[in-house]
């Protein structure tokens, strides 16, 4: 059975190690291996960790079975100050995708968007991350495209800014 779990900076350390071992297979024929690492410590490190939960305001979930966490959730209510719940990270351990966590992670951050009376939850997908088609499949539409310079490079992430109106 799935269960969630707010996260805290004590639980840095599992989404470190999450992100570490889903990067490479979500990513691997995207990106470069060079781009992957740089990123990751980008978004990963405890400073940025730290400060996204501190003084940015995300909320982290972890989805766990028989008390071994699969994945986590990011999110953040009133993005840019709007009705609006941002789904900033999600990711899976690959061998528990396809088994109903992502869905049970997204789901959670819906209810929780609508308590917070969010109108809508807003992301972004990487172009061609395999995962378009699931969250096409939970309801998101693209609603436009986004290049994000990431300043170090010329590595820079293709997406699509997809949305769900709740």
């Amino acid at each position: 059975m799935l269960s969630l779990s707010e996260a805290t900076f004590t639980d840095f350390k599992t989404i470190q190690d999450i992100a570490t071992k889903t990067w490479p297979v979500t990513y691997g024929s995207i990106l470069s291996k060079e781009q992957i690492h740089y990123m990751l410590d980008l978004f990963y490190s405890e400073k940025t960790l730290l400060e996204n939960l501190n003084q940015k305001g995300h909320h982290f979930l972890l989805v766990k079975e028989a008390g071994i966490c699969l994945g986590f959730a990011s999110y953040e209510h009133r993005y840019l100050n709007q009705e609006v719940t941002r789904l900033h990270k999600i990711y899976l351990l690959p061998e528990a995708q396809g088994k109903g966590a992502g869905k049970f992670l997204l789901d959670a951050t819906e209810n929780l968007a609508r308590q917070n009376h969010s109108v809508a939850i807003s992301l972004n997908v990487n172009k061609f991350n395999t995962a378009l088609s699931f969250y096409k499949k939970m309801g998101f539409e693209i609603v436009g495209e986004e290049d994000i310079e990431l300043g170090y490079g010329g590595y820079k992430m293709e997406d699509y800014k997809m949305g769900k109106v709740l």
